[in-house]
């Protein structure tokens, strides 16, 4: 019988654990008010202007029917703005200037956090955990409640 604590999901889960505490502590140390999912979607909508919630949900494997608060939430903090769209149905998302701002501030700090998550790790180690993690992610993507679509604004899948 196996030790429950040594099982890859309460490994997956714990590693969650310590990444979103290593980011919350570096971040409001920082002086930013950012959540590890805000801060993907913000650098999603950076990346991809004009995005629609649907396909920002996909790319970065967010579930479409809470995407809707992340989104309230980075335009209550005036980072994103919904413009109005071809596709009545959708909006497009948008950054402002003080989302740019807040990712350039924001980048360093980012790094830094994710440095300190694979302290414990030789630069080695930390590759091979990197590959390993794709490689693992990418065979259960389709299991997730929340898959990543790798799908542009335009409606073109990513290659």
């Amino acid at each position: 019988m196996t030790d429950n604590n040594d099982k890859p999901g309460h490994l997956a889960r714990r590693f969650q654990q310590i990444a979103v505490a290593v980011f919350h502590a570096a971040v409001e140390e920082a002086g930013f008010d950012l959540t590890p999912v805000q801060y993907a979607a913000l650098t999603t909508v950076a990346m991809q202007p004009g995005i629609d919630q649907a396909t920002l949900a996909g790319l970065i494997a967010y579930d479409r029917t809470t995407i809707t608060g992340v989104v309230d939430r980075l335009v209550q903090k005036g980072l994103v703005v919904r413009q109005p769209s071809r596709d009545r149905r959708a909006h497009a998302l948008e950054i402002t200037d003080e989302g740019h701002r807040t990712l350039e501030g924001i980048e360093p700090v980012v790094e830094s956090a994710q440095q300190i998550m694979l302290a414990g790790l030789s630069r080695d180690e930390a590759a091979t955990l990197m590959q390993l993690l794709r490689k693992a992610i990418a065979a259960g993507n389709e299991l997730s409640r929340a898959p990543f679509r790798a799908t542009l604004a335009d409606g073109a899948t990513k290659k």
